[in-house]
């Protein structure tokens, strides 16, 4: 089936790949944020800058999905695919843009790990829409997305340990409303990865 695309059809897997490596790389940029505040501004201005990339992939990806005829997976499951992809990088500029605004000094082991695990999140949903093709790699693609599920289960536990830490043992309560709203939003992006490999495994499902 999905060996004999048609050229419109072949394009739809380029771009969740296409996607699929800017929200590495916008991942990636926010573990950087998180190890060196020195470069704080740049990092959220190079945050912002694949935020708008992504955009237009995301644009080109539905605009395609309008043209397009015959399309090689359920138009319904393209359009939430790209979507919910288009979300973790909007998660991930408003992350980096609260840690700007809120004029954050020093980042918490916390924050930084719950960095760390967006980023290793983005990479299993890079590493499963780029098996997406070919549905004889669907043993391999379910197995990524429950690597996802698992990560986003630390995350989950990460969160829960940070919240009881800070309002256990932060005195200041601008900081800790500031902390919070970080904790959640880098929380919220293994989320929406989450939901990237339960639409994925939907797909194997209906495919395979």
């Amino acid at each position: 089936m999905f060996g004999r695309l048609m050229p419109n059809e072949g394009k739809f897997f380029e771009l969740f790949i296409q996607h699929g490596e800017l929200c590495v790389k916008g991942a990636r940029e926010m573990v950087g944020l998180m190890t060196n505040f020195d470069d704080l501004e740049h990092r959220v201005h190079a945050i912002e800058s694949i935020e708008k990339q992504a955009d237009k992939v995301t644009y080109h990806t539905l605009d395609l999905l309008h043209k397009t005829f015959i399309t090689p997976l359920d138009r319904d499951d393209i359009h939430q695919l790209i979507t919910r992809m288009d979300d973790i990088l909007d998660l991930l500029e408003d992350a980096a843009q609260t840690i700007s605004l809120y004029d954050i000094k020093a980042i918490t082991p916390e924050a930084k790990r719950l960095a760390e695990l967006c980023l290793a999140c983005t990479e299993k949903v890079k590493a499963a829409v780029g098996l997406l093709e070919n549905m004889d790699n669907s043993k391999q693609i379910l197995t990524v997305c429950e690597e996802i599920d698992r990560l986003e289960s630390d995350a989950d536990h990460v969160m829960r340990a940070a919240m009881s830490k800070l309002f256990r043992d932060e005195p200041d309560v601008r900081t800790l409303i500031k902390l919070k709203a970080i904790y959640e939003l880098l929380e919220t992006v293994t989320d929406r990865c989450e939901d990237v490999a339960n639409i994925i495994e939907g797909i194997i499902v209906e495919n395979a």
